[in-house]
């Protein structure tokens, strides 16, 4: 083949490893995009870095968030927990919505790390049904509990007390079921207002132990009056066999018995 064959060659060559550069250097751009969970995506609202996981069905909190977001939308997914550290990577955020989801239990140390900088909490309706006061330890956001399951109790008392309730929320925290039957239904701070959960567990202990403690009483001095009946009639039969004993026996052995106790 002379030079002039080979010379359309080469521009069609170099077209192609243009292009295959080209695919390489748009395909390493999109790569980080594509490492987010399907239905997840950054954007910016208000000056805000925001990260939008809503409808996403998700069965856990995704792993791939970037660190630098300020705004966490992870609503109306199917998250059934929230574990130990579950947002410890996310030193800025300052809003987190987990409404919506299939939350039923929420591990101590699950907010850990945001206390200083989250302001809004959102687990509106989840399936939440009793919650440590210790998950939400030295957190000063405020929180939507609304449209949960709740187990009206001296626990849900502890934790309304601990956190700081977002605004208009309160009347959405109602009592799904209730030591006292007559507490279904109504709303807890309602409810709240006339019992106090703490107390009564507290009386319901004490009382508790008072009936222990006499139960052992009762069940000593029963011990003490068996006791001495039972000497008592062992003395007395031995009275009786002395009694039945010869004269001059008897004094030998009441000699003897007395000797003895000498």
């Amino acid at each position: 083949m002379t030079a002039a064959q080979r010379v359309p060659f080469c521009p069609i060559t170099m077209g192609l490893l243009l292009q295959s550069l080209s695919l390489l250097l748009l395909g390493s751009c999109l790569h980080p995009a594509t490492a987010f969970p399907k239905g997840c995506y950054p954007s910016e609202e208000e000056g805000l870095k925001t990260f939008r996981c809503s409808n996403a069905q998700l069965t856990e909190v995704p792993r791939d968030i970037p660190n630098d977001t300020n705004k966490l939308y992870l609503d109306s997914n199917q998250i059934p927990f929230l574990p130990r550290d579950a947002f410890r990577d996310l030193p800025l955020l300052l809003e987190l919505d987990l409404s919506h989801n299939a939350i039923a239990r929420v591990e101590s140390g699950a907010f850990q790390g945001l206390a200083e900088h989250l302001h809004t909490l959102d687990l509106s309706s989840n399936r939440l049904v009793s919650v440590s006061k210790d998950a939400f330890s030295n957190l000063k956001a405020t929180v939507n509990l609304s449209n949960n399951p709740w187990l009206c109790d001296c626990r849900l008392q502890e934790l309304i007390r601990a956190v700081e309730l977002a605004a208009d929320s309160s009347g959405g925290i109602v009592c799904e079921s209730s030591p006292q039957e007559e507490h279904v239904g109504k709303a807890f701070l309602q409810v709240i207002a006339d019992t106090d959960f703490c107390n009564v567990y507290k009386k319901t202990t004490d009382i508790a132990m008072l009936v222990t403690m006499f139960g052992w009483f009762a069940m000593v001095i029963s011990y003490l009056v068996y006791y001495v009946r039972q000497n008592q009639e062992d003395a007395r039969r031995h009275l009786e066999y002395l009694k039945s004993l010869p004269s001059k026996q008897r004094r030998s052995e009441e000699s003897s018995t007395i000797s003895t106790v000498v």
